[in-house]
């Protein structure tokens, strides 16, 4: 049963994902872009308040829910799929790239429209395997194993989403995504580990951190938009105030600010800030408050957008340049320098500079938890953001671009058209919004009270951001990169590893080739046995050296024969028994 004739968003582009690879390779980058912008309009165009439910059984599938929050996402999810595909045109011959890339665009905007739980997991799942594959597509040794590491993640995730699933299915009857109540049952706490896993909260954040600086160029730029912000969207949806996220939003705010100093790898610093502005919208989750969430809802629309313009600029560095390392890099800017000028709007975006679209988002939440009476976590945020202006606004770009290469220069190759057309497109939209915020403001779930532009928080930033630029001036020498590996918490599995290693796969692999070797040593005795029993009485006891004696015909004859005697004597008596 089927009680409106609408399409899920979804469907568009995982049509287009399985449809690229019979397009003519000629026609394929630009068979590509069309089905995001057909995803984009489609979205745009649908109506508050359209579903989609179908009758199975005795059940009912919400394949498509549309309301504020799921189109406000799904707009912006299907306009970053389409920039990407911008950023991508060059590529003509790596078709299961494209095709990757469409269906885990395809399934997050599953996530964000699935009105029941069953289809929000297939849609997940289905995302894991589509962004694996966006990682092992730089078909290196590095990738490979990372990816491996990734699909473990996500796949223990996973698992533990749909046992909570089953669980609140068992208890309640029902399938439909609907706000559960705080400190609930188990399942309930279940469902909230296997999101958190996606959201990347610290200890579960090392795949993020270890497999998006791993992945291909293109690849990264769709990685940085989705499976965090799906998480989110599902905590919004789902976990509202709940008081722990707000503790685990703010720690991952510092936790990803600190290690993204100490990186040497450009990818992997922005990594890290994935990590850490994320925990910004986890904790407007864990407020609660209609400002906290649409300052998660609004947090997460400008992430995206400048996340993706910051890795698409560290995507160009690597592509001209071959080099990722900060150690590596440097005396960019005169080569570079429409790369710089594009990555420094998405540098003032995150480090939330006046007239960019982080000004007017972080600060809801900050502002929010200000209001909530919850002073110690907007400090901490406060803090955070010294960290984010430091590490991605002034610490990447300067040794990247501005300071001279110690060696003999580095060689560049001219940088596709596109993939500067691209990033001009998004740091359109991260100018626009900051400077006219009401734009996106009308798109959040709730009816927006807030100012950003006010002269508390203009000097309150600008303070910020001025010390934070002073204190690195002074400090620059000891904030010089070393080329070194930082290790995080995921050392505590991956030290142990070669000694687990050597007892758990060597150790039995040389256990069942010495039972093996045993085997078939004791099974050849035994067939040769079998051939000659007398074998047994010889001097010479190996099997496999063994020739029959016949220099004693005599003495074998007897032995035979008292066996025989021996045995009808057995027999006779049990016979008599």
């Amino acid at each position: 049963m089927i009680n409106e004739l609408i399409i899920p968003p979804a469907l568009v582009m995982v049509l287009g994902a399985f449809m690229i690879p019979f397009v003519p390779k000629k026609m394929r980058s630009a068979v590509f872009m069309l089905f995001p912008l057909a995803a984009l309009l489609y979205v745009w165009t649908l109506p508050i308040g359209a579903t989609l439910v179908v009758q199975v059984m005795d059940y009912e599938l919400i394949l498509c829910r549309v309301d504020a929050l799921s189109r406000i996402f799904g707009i912006i999810f299907a306009f970053i799929a389409f920039a990407g595909s911008l950023y991508s045109y060059h590529i003509k011959k790596e078709t299961f790239q494209h095709s990757a890339a469409l269906l885990y665009a395809g399934s997050a905007l599953g996530v964000i429209f699935a009105g029941d739980f069953f289809t929000l997991f297939i849609y997940w799942e289905l995302m894991a395997v589509a962004s694996t594959i966006l990682i092992w597509a730089r078909r290196d040794n590095a990738a490979k194993k990372a990816g491996f590491r990734y699909l473990i993640y996500h796949v223990f995730g996973g698992g533990i989403l749909f046992m909570g699933i089953l669980m609140h299915f068992s208890e309640t009857g029902s399938l439909s995504v609907t706000p559960l109540i705080q400190g609930g049952p188990l399942s309930s706490w279940l469902i909230l580990l296997g999101v958190i896993i996606n959201a990347a909260v610290p200890p579960f954040h090392t795949w993020l951190a270890d497999a998006y600086p791993k992945a291909t160029i293109t690849g990264a730029v769709f990685l940085s938009a989705f499976t965090t912000k799906t998480a989110v969207y599902v905590l919004i949806r789902i976990f509202p105030g709940w008081e722990i996220l707000l503790v685990l939003g703010t720690v991952m705010t510092l936790y990803g600010v600190i290690f993204a100093v100490l990186s040497n790898d450009i990818r992997g610093i922005l990594a890290y800030h994935i990590i850490s502005q994320v925990g910004y919208m986890v904790a407007g989750v864990g407020l609660g408050t209609e400002m906290a969430l649409n300052g998660s809802a609004a947090h997460a629309f400008s992430h995206i957008l400048y996340k993706a313009l910051l890795f698409m600029g560290a995507g160009a560095v690597l592509y001209a340049t071959g080099e990722s390392k900060l150690t590596k890099l440097g005396g960019l800017h005169k080569s570079m320098r429409p790369v710089l000028i594009l990555y420094m709007v998405a540098a003032f975006s995150i480090s939330g500079f006046p007239l960019f679209n982080g000004f007017i988002s972080k600060s809801m939440i900050t502002t929010a938890a200000g209001g909530s009476h919850q002073e110690l976590a907007m400090l901490l945020m406060l803090l955070a953001a010294v960290g984010t202006f430091l590490s991605v606004g002034i610490k990447l770009p300067y040794f990247t671009w501005m300071t001279e290469h110690k060696g003999k220069g580095l060689k560049t190759k001219k940088i596709p058209s596109n993939m500067i057309f691209a990033m001009g497109l998004v740091a359109f939209f991260c100018c626009l919004h900051g400077i006219m915020p009401s734009l996106l403001y009308k798109l959040l779930p709730y009816p927006v009270h807030f100012e950003p532009y006010t002269i508390p928080h203009l000097v309150e930033s600008g303070q910020i951001l001025l010390f934070t630029f002073v204190g690195f001036w002074l400090f620059r020498k000891k904030l010089r990169p070393h080329a070194e590996i930082t290790l995080d918490l995921d050392w505590l599995f991956r030290r142990p590893a070669v000694l687990f290693r050597k007892i758990f796969v060597e150790g039995i692999d040389l256990l069942f080739k010495w039972s093996t070797d045993r085997t078939m040593a004791l099974v050849g005795r035994s067939v040769r046995l079998a051939q000659n029993p007398m074998a047994l009485f010889s001097r010479d006891q190996s099997p496999s050296t063994y020739s029959p004696d016949t220099s004693r015909p005599r003495l074998q004859s007897i032995i035979m024969l008292v066996l025989i005697a021996f045995i009808i004597l057995v027999l006779i008596g049990l016979l008599s028994s």
